[in-house]
């Protein structure tokens, strides 16, 4: 696995997650057209997380399998596995119901969540400096939704696209805890089976009342998201969560928006709506607030935002 002081690998490989995710995202928008939410997250996750464990189990590609005890496992149940099946759940009603770049853009505003989450509200301004990264952000996501306000659009996918976001940075941070003592490919792969086995009832019940269509390409891209979008990005990004706080991981979701609006529009013909640039702008001024040691830019031994 990657040494703690190699940050150009982890952000390297961190980048090429977010490529992944964004044909998996526009790959999932497709699929929700097609097949039921519940199936398309469970099959994906129990599939992907197999093929991790089973990579990790007769191979050394990843790394090797670590001994879990009774401890972990209930963590990796109770933690990691079902905060990430309710995430996946959420993430493909939202794309059901809104476009692919507007659900990656509310994913965009997970670093600044994270940085809430991580510190909370103190008499200082550095405390100033975070809430006022989440001000921005929010402001950003006011704008998303103000053709949602006003009626123009179906305010569903809005609210499920945030709610996305708050959950995928509920799972960053039970990863980053599940990181202390396994891989990032151990977490991807225990957390992502677990995930898939939780949602095997509600699948079930799913397909059928609604029933199911086999096609060629929706088993191809569904392939495509298991391995690209869910395999190697997942692995990744887990890995990163073991050396990096949950806030400068989180930082490369920016490009999940960018990445995913370029998918969409190249494969799907998508076209992005008036406010995105805007409300994108206010969510990376929001992260860039809020990550930004100003004593360092600027050069300076003290700086009031600390």
């Amino acid at each position: 696995m990657l040494d703690k002081k190699s940050n150009g690998a982890i952000a390297t490989l961190l980048v090429l997650a977010i490529f992944f995710w964004g044909g998996s995202n526009a790959g999932t928008k497709y699929l929700v057209t097609c097949w039921p939410p519940i199936w398309l997250g469970c099959t994906r996750l129990l599939c992907a997380g197999l093929l991790l464990l089973a990579i990790l189990r007769w191979t050394n590609w990843l790394g090797t399998l670590s001994p879990l005890t009774p401890q972990t496992r209930r963590d990796l149940w109770l933690r990691g596995g079902l905060t990430l099946s309710i995430y996946i759940v959420v993430f493909n009603l939202a794309l059901k119901y809104t476009s692919a770049s507007h659900v990656a853009l509310y994913l965009g505003t997970a670093p600044v969540w994270a940085l809430v989450w991580e510190e909370r509200p103190a008499w200082k301004l550095r405390s100033a400096q975070l809430y006022g990264s989440a001000a921005l952000a929010v402001t950003g996501v006011l704008v998303l939704n103000w053709p949602a306000l006003k009626g123009r659009t179906d305010w569903k996918g809005e609210l499920l696209g945030l709610s996305a976001s708050l959950l995928w940075t509920a799972y960053g941070r039970q990863g980053r805890k599940l990181g202390a003592t396994l891989s990032g490919a151990e977490v991807g792969a225990h957390t992502m089976w677990r995930a898939g086995a939780l949602l095997v009832p509600l699948t079930a019940v799913e397909v059928y009342m609604g029933g199911l269509t086999f096609r060629t390409d929706l088993v191809l891209i569904q392939g495509y998201c298991m391995i690209a979008g869910g395999v190697a990005a997942y692995a990744f990004w887990n890995n990163a969560l073991r050396y990096w706080p949950t806030s400068r991981v989180f930082l490369f979701n920016n490009l999940i928006p960018i990445s995913t609006m370029t998918w969409a529009w190249a494969c799907l013909g998508e076209p992005v709506t008036h406010t995105f640039w805007l409300a994108m702008l206010l969510i990376v001024l929001g992260v860039v607030l809020g990550q930004a040691r100003w004593p360092k830019i600027l050069g300076v031994r003290w700086s009031p935002l600390e």
